[in-house]
């Protein structure tokens, strides 16, 4: 991996690439995750699950379960029912196109709807206990048909995924702008493609898992939860339980990995609390892998057919098509990811005339929500075929096509008029695409790879290069919280409702606070995921953290800042305008030494019995911070990959891979190409190896990574990784996100590559991931038509 091209450090400390501060405590083995959390007195649960995808219970004996020694309860829905104030989880989101909202329960009811659903909870002293007594539950399901299939689901006649909805069409919803039947009119090529992108998971290091505990003296509900979101855990727990926000608490540990996974509130996260309440005692859950194939949400599987008109000399005239997008037996997303996969098609091209007709298909999967990208892999994956299509069908070099189509730098705001769901319109705030592709491409080697794939076909050898250019909406709002205070110690304290799931979010907080207030970022003490700490907070998805923790921990230094200076002048006698923060102390401008420690100030203005506080400030040394974001930035990226392609086996090897990213002003470099190398990484899993596989039936075909196969270090190549700075004006750091982008270009590069690899056969790949038995055939049917007469 490298940085080039990255920027120059700045004075101070945003730009450098500092240590991080989480990685002392990791590296020393002092970290405290989930399942390091042991209590006194506290008991381990485990679920019975469904073992079919769609069924209704007829009966279910616990009596076995409960009589196995060390059990403490073999619980069903209507034993949690009496300290729930619902049956079901408020977990939808607003959204327009929804035509029926359909929340999970934390454990069935009557009618089972995915394999590994929860149907009961046993309690027992130990978790092998536990998985024994659940053995002996003996569960009487009535099978009914299942929905597997997205585009099957809506057809007529199709069973139902639910017998309490209607049908299987959940929502419907379109992105259109423009005059798009002119655009085909006056076309003078139209390419039609289709496209299936098939079902993965997040797959963190770490799993799930839920500790939790009531007080009942403090009559207090304590939940330690290994989530992304733990103010939106919270909000459930008080609806779904019946206390006051007062009364419960939701922290995060140390948290291995999120990728989206964590973000959604599952049954699980209601069950292990309810059941504490009910039982009065401590109890623990943590996923099994098993658990994290069949029980934890899934997404990416999308089935598009498109057409995209282009004028003679290349440009885009205008898009038009279907999106069916399966959603899996729950709605606890909303419309979100299907309609950030069709707006993120439109990507950094000027698209005159667009419109997607997206229907959400109810099936008997597990509910789908973000997965890294969260559908921004796949609208960029059917933006970037069809301009290489176009290119091979009027014979336009793939990067000149793109090029004619790039909206400019001078034309930065561009507004693109498709309303998002927070009523905004869609605005590109910033960026050079024309640069970051062309910056790519020398780095790539893209003018001399011709003549190197002219030599290695000689040698029987097929190598391509591939091409995506890419944008991601980032920063997303509505806001984020951040509070700093400096006590008598003169320990600086940030908290803050942002989240940590290794990304090294504590680093980013504590570099932009020590920027402002001139102390090293070790010095700092964050607390992040904790909602004791911070009274409210949104945490962890779509790239948004750094935009909007960043910020709101920027102002609120810059407001203890300005506190210091006021307090400082009245001791110092001297006027705020001399004044100066550097190395933890305000001096006076030019006068090395005179001046007080931010230590001595924090003390003065802790007030001493009697005396006034200096300047008569408010006591303490302290402020807050909720940034609210005036409107999503865009980060974009242009991603290349050389790949070889072996005809006997279909088997793939990258080569090289080089990304060049724009994520505006970078706080810390080193973390934000870690973030892209995680995001190529996983964006290769999706492409060539990770596919959650389901029979007719609904049964989960891939349950271990025997079957779900992920990128290893040996078919991970090394990736390249510069930088463009594009500052966005919509914040005062001018930064933008950049957890995702790596996955959002890498599905589109590689079957780019792996096209231009077999171009001398034709093969045409519409289906990810591409498994070598997939790829295999394509190659014996196109060789096969090229040998026909």
């Amino acid at each position: 991996m490298t940085s080039a091209s990255a920027a120059p450090a700045r004075p101070g400390w945003i730009g450098r690439n500092a240590a991080r501060v989480e990685d002392d405590v990791l590296l020393r083995g002092g970290a405290r995750f989930l399942d390091d959390i042991v209590l006194p007195d506290a008991l381990e649960a485990t679920f019975v699950r469904s073992p079919i995808a769609h069924g209704l219970i007829r009966s279910m004996n616990l009596d076995a379960a409960r009589a196995l020694p060390g059990v403490h309860a073999v619980l069903a829905f209507t034993d949690l029912r009496a300290v729930l104030t619902q049956d079901d989880i408020p977990l939808a989101l607003p959204a327009g196109g929804l035509r029926f909202d359909v929340n999970p329960t934390c454990l069935v009811i009557h009618e089972a709807c995915y394999v590994g659903e929860p149907v009961a909870m046993v309690i027992a002293s130990s978790r092998r206990i536990a998985e024994d007594a659940a053995a002996l539950v003996e569960l009487d399901l009535e099978p009914l048909p299942a929905v597997v299939d997205p585009v099957e689901g809506l057809e007529p006649g199709a069973p139902k995924a639910r017998l309490s909805c209607p049908d299987n069409l959940v929502a419907k919803t379109k992105v259109d702008y423009g005059d798009v039947e002119g655009a085909f009119a006056g076309a003078a090529q139209v390419v039609a493609r289709a496209f299936r992108l098939n079902k993965g998971g997040g797959h963190p290091m770490e799993p799930r898992g839920v500790v939790a505990r009531y007080d009942e003296i403090a009559d207090q509900l304590t939940v330690w939860n290994s989530t992304q979101m733990p103010h939106r855990a919270k909000a459930m727990l008080v609806e779904t339980l019946g206390l006051a926000e007062h009364q419960v608490r939701v922290t995060t540990p140390d948290v291995g990995g999120g990728f989206g996974t964590k973000a959604v509130f599952h049954p699980e996260e209601l069950a292990v609390p309810a059941a504490a309440m009910l039982l009065k005692r401590p109890i623990k859950w943590v996923e099994d892998r098993f658990e994290s194939f069949t029980a934890s949400i899934g997404e990416r599987e999308q089935v598009w057919t498109v057409e995209a008109a282009f004028d003679a000399d290349g440009r885009i005239r205008g898009i038009r098509g279907t999106l069916r997008y399966d959603h899996g037996a729950a709605t606890p997303y909303g419309i979100a990811l299907p309609f950030n996969a069709a707006t993120n098609l439109i990507g950094p091209y000027a698209l005159p005339a667009y419109r997607m007709d997206i229907d959400l298909c109810m099936t008997n999967k597990t509910p789908a929500a973000p997965t890294r990208g969260a559908g921004r892999p796949q609208g960029t994956f059917v933006m970037e075929r069809l301009m290489d299509a176009m290119a091979q069908r009027i014979g336009l070099p793939r990067d000149e096509i793109r090029r004619r189509n790039m909206i400019q730098p001078g034309q930065m705001p561009f507004t693109i008029p498709v309303k998002q769901r927070d009523g905004s319109m869609m605005v590109y705030d910033s960026g050079d695409y024309p640069e970051c592709q062309r910056r790519a491409l020398e780095i790539a080697g893209w003018d001399d790879f011709p003549a190197r794939q002219k030599q290695a076909r000689e040698q029987g050898r097929y190598i391509g290069l591939g091409l995506t250019n890419y944008v991601e909406a980032t920063g997303r709002g509505p806001f984020e919280s951040v509070s700093i205070s400096i006590g008598p110690s003169g320990r600086i304290v940030v908290s803050s409702g942002a989240t940590a799931q290794g990304q090294g979010v504590k680093t980013m907080l504590a570099q932009v606070v020590a920027d402002v207030l001139g102390v090293a970022p070790e010095s700092i003490h964050v607390v992040v995921g904790d909602t004791s700490a911070t009274p409210a907070g949104l945490g962890a998805y779509a790239s948004r953290q750094a935009v909007t923790a960043g910020n709101a921990a920027y102002r609120a230094a810059t407001l203890v800042a300005e506190k210091a200076k006021t307090a400082a002048a009245e001791l110092l006698e001297a006027s705020v305008d001399d004044l100066v923060v550097n190395d933890g102390r305000v001096e006076v401008n030019g006068v090395p030494g005179h001046g007080k420690s931010l230590t001595q100030i924090a003390r003065a203005l802790a007030g001493t019995p009697g005396f006034a506080l200096p300047g008569n400030l408010p006591p303490g040394l302290s402020a807050s911070n909720d940034f609210m974001t005036s409107g999503l930035s865009y980060t974009n990226g242009c991603h290349l990959a050389e790949v070889e392609v072996d005809p006997d086996t279909g088997g793939v090897k990258i080569l090289r891979y080089v990304v060049v990213h724009d994520c505006g002003r970078m706080i810390n470099p080193m973390m934000v190409e870690g973030q892209i190398l995680g995001g190529v990484v996983h964006g290769v899993g999706m492409t060539l190896f990770e596919w959650m596989r389901y029979d007719a039936d609904g049964q989960p075909l891939t349950v271990t990574f025997a079957d779900y196969l992920l990128p290893t270090s040996d078919v991970v190549p090394r990736i390249e990784i510069h930088h463009l700075e594009s500052p966005t004006p919509l914040n005062p750091l001018g930064v933008k996100g950049a957890a995702e982008s790596g996955t959002i270009g890498a599905p589109a590069t590689i079957v780019s590559a792996i096209e231009d690899a077999l171009r001398p056969l034709d093969v045409r790949i519409t289906q990810v991931p591409v498994t070598p038995p997939q790829l295999r055939a394509l190659i014996r049917q196109a060789q096969v038509a090229e040998s026909a007469p």
